[in-house]
């Protein structure tokens, strides 16, 4: 869709022909909004985030994020994968973190425990939204509703040590 003109059948033959996914007609109602948080996102980037498509599958996106200043993630490089459903908006994307981090939010396979991606999903946030929130959990962390039990104990009786441990795999991982 260059010039925001409209999707024709021959633009979405060309990106099914090198691509995983196949669209028989045009590109679906969630491939459309897809491509316009997509344009939006270049557009537009949250501060210190970045996503696209992984290769050509426009449902499977690669995500970096660098850790903000003044938190233990500071200057780190976290990459995501995101993962859209065929029914997008109306579900959330799959989000896990492909970088270790010592998060309470995020346990050790990289699953994160976000509200915006469960319960408080809303068709109306968009993937620059989505990083947005996750960003601000390296400066926010919840440990009332954890993902790893024992980091979030450790964030609340001393969070200097937390801060050590969380710097060190930073260090040792995302940089």
């Amino acid at each position: 869709m260059i010039g925001g003109g409209r999707s024709s059948s021959s633009s979405s033959t060309a990106t099914a022909a090198g691509g995983t996914w196949v669209s028989t007609t045009s590109v679906s109602a969630s491939g459309k909004r897809i491509q316009r948080e997509m344009s939006e996102l270049n557009a537009d980037p949250p501060p210190h985030c970045s996503a696209a498509p992984k290769g050509d599958n426009l449902f499977h996106w690669v995500a970096t994020i660098i850790g903000p200043p003044g938190t233990p993630y500071q200057g780190g490089i976290f990459f995501l994968d995101i993962t859209f459903p065929s029914d997008y908006p109306f579900q959330p994307p799959k989000v896990v973190f492909k970088t270790r981090i010592y998060h309470c939010n995020v346990d050790a396979a990289g699953n994160l425990s976000l509200d915006i991606l469960k319960d408080s999903w809303s068709p109306a946030l968009t993937i620059s939204k989505v990083l947005t929130a996750i960003r601000s959990i390296f400066s926010n962390p919840d440990p009332y509703s954890p993902l790893t039990s024992g980091v979030a104990r450790l964030y609340l009786a001393d969070k200097a040590k937390h801060d050590e441990i969380a710097s060190e795999w930073t260090l040792r991982f995302a940089k």
